[in-house]
């Protein structure tokens, strides 16, 4: 098995950037879900309630992220890595308070006008504390990033096809948001697996992923229908959730690169 593809995804539910190798970081990759936008209440948005979201690509440039409407390749706007501002605002992902930094009002004005909505920006600099859940937490205060519940997210090619394979018509994995995916496994042979190595850096895969509606939103078009969610229903459905992927958390840094080998240290 190997690393096939490597993605992080700066700011939670925009798009995502592929690169050839990543800094692993205790709370995810360098730079993965560091970003957030949050509603007038502070309040995290995603996806799931503005597939508009879906439209505006990230890149990453020497000094910042370059956040771009993917219709309109020059209407786009600049967030620094430099926070000047450094004026703190409490924001609610999921059930967690965290105390996240605001970035400046043009980058709001410009992701409220192209969102069709007032929402700010926010950052999460190395300081930021927001703990994981403690039953899956490597160690004592271990922390996550803006991302739902884990620092990693793994899928395989392999899961993919199998998917694929009953639908009429195919989806990309980019729907899944992973931000390792492997080559050379057996279809969900990822269920089986405790601790796995990536270029010898050992991670623990904790749990399932649970999937949502955000997976049936087409990740090129912003349009929302019923599939891959309908067909994962009636062969990967678990307690009532709907499973794809497994997340992880890392026990060490380091650097991963696109074609490391991948091995499973436990089933």
């Amino acid at each position: 098995m190997h690393l096939s593809e490597i993605w992080i995804y700066p700011v939670k539910s925009l798009g995502g950037i592929r690169l050839k190798e990543a800094k692993v970081e205790e709370k995810g990759l360098q730079h993965d879900r560091r970003w957030m936008i949050v509603d007038q209440h502070g309040r995290f948005i995603t996806q799931r309630t503005n597939a508009k979201m879906a439209l505006l690509d990230v890149a990453i440039t020497s000094d910042g992220l370059l956040i771009s409407e993917r219709k309109d390749q020059q209407n786009y706007i600049q967030v620094p890595f430099e926070n000047k501002h450094n004026s703190t605002l409490e924001v609610k992902v999921w059930k967690d308070n965290v105390c996240a930094y605001t970035v400046g009002k043009e980058i709001d004005d410009w992701l409220s006008t192209n969102l069709g909505k007032p929402v700010r920006l926010v950052s999460m600099d190395d300081l930021t504390h927001r703990p994981m859940d403690p039953d899956y937490a490597v160690f004592t205060g271990a922390g996550v990033s803006f991302a739902d519940d884990f620092p990693y997210l793994l899928t395989c090619e392999s899961s993919l096809k199998d998917l694929n394979d009953r639908l009429v018509i195919p989806v990309e994995m980019k729907r899944f948001r992973a931000n390792f995916i492997i080559s050379g496994s057996q279809p969900f042979e990822e269920d089986t697996w405790q601790y796995i190595k990536i270029n010898g850096l050992h991670f623990n895969v904790a749990k399932p992923c649970e999937r949502c509606v955000m997976i049936n939103i087409d990740p090129f078009s912003g349009n929302k229908g019923l599939e891959p969610m309908k067909t994962l229903a009636t062969y990967r459905k678990e307690n009532k959730n709907i499973l794809f992927g497994q997340n992880l958390t890392a026990q060490q840094t380091g650097i991963v690169r696109e074609g490391d080998r991948v091995e499973f240290v436990r089933k």
